[in-house]
This record gives C-alpha cells, sequence and structure tokens, in this order.
C-alpha cells in the first residue's frame, strides 16, 4: 500500500454509536429507528459525544452541522417510510434542511455500505463532508414479519422455472447456517465453543470499560445489553437446535442476538481535516463486495476479504484488527478457519454473538469498535466484513495513521 497521503482520501474524525439493546426485552425496545438515528447524527457532530445537556451551543460542535453535505443510513426491517422518518430525524438533530440524506439497503452490510458511499462520495470528490450510519429496530420491525408484511414482488412461475439459486434466496438465515455447518463439517461442541468466547471477550471489554468511549447514551441507557458473562460452552450445549431439531448445529445460543441500536461515522476529505485542524481516526483505504451461492450466504467474508486486501495492496498477515460479524458461529468460525487468520486479532472485545446484530447498524458499530481498539492498543491496519442474506459478503479496509503494524 503506498504511504502517499492525497488531499481527496476519505479519513474519519468522529465515530459513535448507541448502546446495543436486546429486541423487545432491552432498554431501547420503545424507541423507533429514527430517534436511535437523531441520537448519533447529534453526537458524531459534537466534541464530546457523551455531552447528554440540552441544545448543543457553537463551541460544543466538533464541525458546525451545515457543513454536512450528505448523510447515507443503512436500514434494512424499517418499512419504505424510513426515507422520511430518517430526514425527520436528522432535522430533529438541528442538522439543517440543506444536509441531503438518502437511505440504503444491502440487508446485513448496510451500514457499512452507508459509509462506503460517503467516502466514494469525498474520494471522487461529490462532497467535502458527510456521514454514514446506520440504524435498526428489530423490536419495532420484527425480523420473521418481514415476508409477511412485504413479500417479494416477483413473478412466481417465472421464479420458479428459473435456476435452482433464485428460490435459494428465500432461505431462511438460520438454514443457510446449518447448510454451511454440514458443508464444512462445523460441529456443534465447537461452535458453542466459539460462541461462549464471544461472550467472555465481550463481558471483559464492558467490564474494562473499553465501549465507554464509543457509546452515546439514549434514554437513559449506557451500556450494551445482551452480554452474558456467565456464558459457558457446557451451558449452550444444553440448548436445543432451532432450523435442524434432529441434526443441527444451529441455536439460539450460538446465533446472533436481535438487537436494537445506531451508529453514526463523520467523514471528510483529508484536505477539509486539515483545513479545519482535525485529527484523523482513521482512513478508509478500500472496499469490496462479492457475491456467493446464497444457500450458503454466511461464506460471504471468505471472498471479500480478500478483495478488499487486493485492492489496498494488502494480505491477510498485514492486518491488526479484525471485526468479523457473527452472523452465526457457523459462517464466523469457518471464515476465520479458511482463511487462516490469527483468532486472537478477530473480534477482540467479542462479536454479534455477545453484543447483538441490529441489522442495519451493524457495519458502521463495526467500524466505531475496530477504530476504537486499534487507536487504544496501538494498531494500524483493521479489517471489517460480514456476510450478507441472498449470498454476498462485504469488507472495507481502514488505516490509523501514525500506529504501529504488529509486525
Amino acid at each position: 500500500m503506498a504511504n502517499d497521503h492525497h488531499p481527496r482520501d476519505a479519513v474519519i474524525v468522529q465515530a459513535i454509536r448507541t448502546p446495543l439493546c436486546r429486541a423487545r426485552k432491552g432498554g431501547l425496545a420503545k424507541l423507533p429507528p429514527a430517534s436511535l438515528l437523531s441520537a448519533v447524527l447529534r453526537g458524531v457532530l459534537l466534541k464530546d459525544p457523551q455531552q447528554t445537556k440540552g441544545k448543543a451551543g457553537d463551541d460544543d460542535y466538533l464541525i458546525p452541522p451545515e457543513s454536512v453535505q450528505d448523510i447515507c443510513v443503512g436500514n434494512v426491517l424499517s418499512p419504505p417510510t424510513a426515507a422520511v422518518s430518517f430526514r425527520m430525524a436528522a432535522l430533529a438533530s438541528d442538522i439543517p434542511h440543506t444536509t441531503s440524506l438518502s437511505t440504503v439497503n444491502r440487508q446485513c452490510s448496510s451500514g457499512l455500505q452507508a459509509i462506503a458511499n460517503i467516502a466514494h462520495a469525498i474520494q471522487c470528490g461529490s462532497i467535502n463532508i458527510g456521514i454514514g450510519a446506520g440504524a435498526e429496530s428489530m423490536s419495532m420491525n420484527p425480523m420473521h414479519e418481514l415476508y409477511e408484511k412485504f413479500p417479494p414482488e416477483v413473478d412466481w412461475d417465472e421464479m420458479q422455472n428459473g435456476s435452482k439459486e433464485v428460490m435459494d434466496c428465500l432461505i431462511p438465515m438460520g438454514v443457510t447456517s446449518e447448510n454451511v455447518s454440514k458443508k464444512y463439517g462445523q460441529d456443534r461442541r465447537t461452535l458453542d465453543e466459539f460462541a461462549a468466547k464471544s461472550h467472555v471477550k465481550a463481558a471483559k471489554a464492558q467490564s474494562l470499560g473499553k465501549f465507554k468511549s464509543e457509546i452515546v447514551p439514549v434514554g437513559g441507557v449506557t451500556q450494551d445489553d445482551g452480554i452474558r458473562p456467565s456464558t459457558t460452552a457446557d451451558k449452550l450445549a444444553k440448548l436445543k437446535p432451532v432450523f435442524d431439531k434432529k441434526n443441527g448445529s444451529t441455536t439460539a445460543g450460538n446465533s446472533s442476538q436481535l438487537t436494537d441500536g445506531a451508529a453514526a461515522v463523520l467523514l471528510m476529505s483529508r484536505e477539509e481535516a486539515a483545513k479545519r485542524k482535525l485529527p484523523i481516526l482513521g482512513v478508509w483505504k478500500s472496499f469490496a463486495v462479492e457475491g456467493v451461492p446464497p444457500k450458503i450466504m454466511g461464506v460471504g467474508p471468505v471472498y471479500a476479504i480478500p478483495s478488499a486486501l487486493k485492492k489496498a495492496s494488502l494480505s491477510t498477515e498485514d492486518i491488526d484488527v479484525y471485526e468479523i460479524n457473527e452472523a452465526f458461529a457457523s459462517q464466523a468460525h469457518y471464515s476465520i478457519e479458511t482463511l487462516r487468520l490469527d483468532p486472537s486479532k478477530v473480534n477482540p472485545n467479542g462479536g454479534a454473538i455477545a453484543l447483538g446484530h441490529p441489522l442495519g447498524c451493524t457495519g458502521a458499530r463495526m467500524i466505531v469498535t475496530l477504530l476504537n481498539e486499534m487507536r487504544r492498543e496501538n494498531k494500524r491496519r483493521g479489517v471489517v466484513s460480514m456476510c450478507i442474506g441472498t449470498g454476498m459478503g462485504a469488507a472495507a479496509v481502514l488505516e490509523v495513521e501514525g500506529m504501529r503494524s504488529s509486525l
């Protein structure tokens, strides 16, 4: 990777999130996604994002809200009117009407895609400053109701007469997890141990206060509430498989949690950050999305990570920290194993099995957590990646300048 700085490099100057809370049972269950979004849009523009007092004054802002030219928000489960409610959320966050807003849905990578859209707009000169964000309320918009309320608008006769992969797009995510387990020999004990370790790592990080600097309090909620410190593989072994009750390995305990949350990342050109004398938290280096068979959609990171690394002229060994979404232990473990990644570099503070997976928020949340970890531990290069329903994987490479690589 070339070390030359370019004025149009897309750099991140602020990155925050809400607490991640259990759907229906957690601390954010009664808040609509627009309220979660408003909290992070307001916070990401402040010098002190944890500031909870009333209306912010001019001196409280990192940059004036009117400086933001565009906002892109990832979301999966909200109805199409989210385009309206999220625009309302931006205006309610004291961001003026002159700042435009769009929504994006690339399923589980929507939050990452939103950041990519803003980063690419900066790199090509369309804008100088923007916010990439993600928001999801799985309490208010349950995943199991999606196809009931919004069935795919297709000619079913035509689709059923097409290739087998056409109808594979409808396979429930948990069944695709079982497909990965069976195809690649992921045994139940290994998956339960992987899931338990996610909780152990997240519980330790929370107890050490590692998440505090990245979380904006919302409605009096100040921390993630899905982490179970006492989880063990033996306890998880008592849970019954959900999607293949006789021979399955995927359970509620080794799958990601249904979660509410939002995250936002403030980006600008390197030139703009220098002009405003703002510290650069991270630099957007590359992004890739790759397609895979829909029935084993969980393998997406296996293809997306090498693609993103190639674009950045890097190898897997060059990366210090990986944030790989734990949609299911089956696919996350398989991805780590297949890419021969050092497990100590992956999800050092736990992943979605412990923290939760608010679909449209996850990609943005992972960027927030990655950058905080890299700066705290003096790491230079990081990767965020996840699988995507219907058969895709996405990955991004980021760099923290002035930090040494573990190599």
